[in-house]
């Protein structure tokens, strides 16, 4: 079973993802700031993450480009997923080194094959 974390501020987005998540069969590790998401990114080593880039001390670009950077975290897949939907954030968001970018609010049926897809890449 594939474990994901799901790095966002808002609760009821968390809860909505943790819950959808859960019910497709994943394990779900929750955090509510960047800081938070990213000790916890280290600690557990998740198989993917879905990291808003609005949040508390530090930004989901900042995570983002920490874990990447870093060899032994470079290989999970990251998801950002963001009301900020210009050209230039999502450009910032592939040079941060992210595996994808979706919008808030974003297609549930879209985001779980995104997932499906990143975490088997084979299957393609």
């Amino acid at each position: 079973m594939a474990k994901i974390l799901v790095v966002d501020d808002e609760t009821n987005i968390l809860m909505v993802l943790e819950v959808r998540l859960k019910k497709m069969g994943y394990e779900v590790i929750t955090a509510l700031d960047g800081q938070e998401g990213l000790a916890k990114a280290r600690l557990e080593n998740p198989d993917l993450i879905l990291l808003d880039i609005m949040l508390p001390k530090l930004d989901g670009f900042r995570v983002c480009r920490m874990l990447k950077y870093d060899k032994k975290f470079q290989h999970i897949p990251i998801i950002l997923l963001s009301a900020r939907s210009q050209d230039s954030d999502i450009q910032t968001g592939q040079d941060q080194g992210a595996n994808a970018y979706m919008t808030k609010p974003f297609q549930t049926e879209a985001l779980l094959a995104k997932i499906q897809e990143l975490l088997n890449p084979e299957q393609k």
